[in-house]
């Protein structure tokens, strides 16, 4: 097996692990997980979700997402924040592909590559990783 290979297979293994994180969610609409690696070792992980503290409803009656839910990207990014971590050069493993604010984050946090397992209507958030010099990977079933 070539390297190539060896980091399809290790990037299915991740996603496939973000995929369980992700059950983690309180949220109804949508659960999304995301798992931060760095030289084969788990640095963080997130998924959707109210900050620390508050109820682990995410949607109002109406069905729409309160407006202080966490995407998952962030979460795992922020818990960095309180770690002895960091996260230049790591890979981030998101169930699903991320917003434009999360994809700011990601280059803020020198992520250096994306692989996601759903694709969002909006593409702006991978856009802006691509502009960014980021290597994004889509690995979904389409």
């Amino acid at each position: 097996m070539d390297s190539i290979e060896k980091q399809t297979k290790l990037d299915e293994r991740y996603l496939r692990m973000a995929r369980i994180w992700a059950e983690n969610s309180y949220c109804k609409r949508r659960q999304v997980g995301a798992l931060v690696v760095k030289n084969k070792m788990i640095i963080s992980d997130g998924y959707n979700g109210t900050p620390t503290g508050f109820e682990n409803i995410c949607e109002d009656e109406n069905n729409v997402s309160k407006p202080y839910v966490l995407h998952a990207e962030a979460n795992a990014i922020t818990k960095l924040a309180r770690s002895n971590n960091n996260s230049d050069g790591a890979t981030i493993y998101i169930t699903a592909s991320p917003c434009i604010e999360c994809a700011k984050l990601i280059i803020q946090a020198g992520i250096k590559r994306v692989v996601y397992g759903e694709k969002y209507r909006l593409t702006d958030g991978i856009d802006l990783l691509e502009r960014a010099g980021i290597e994004v990977v889509y690995l979904g079933n389409d």
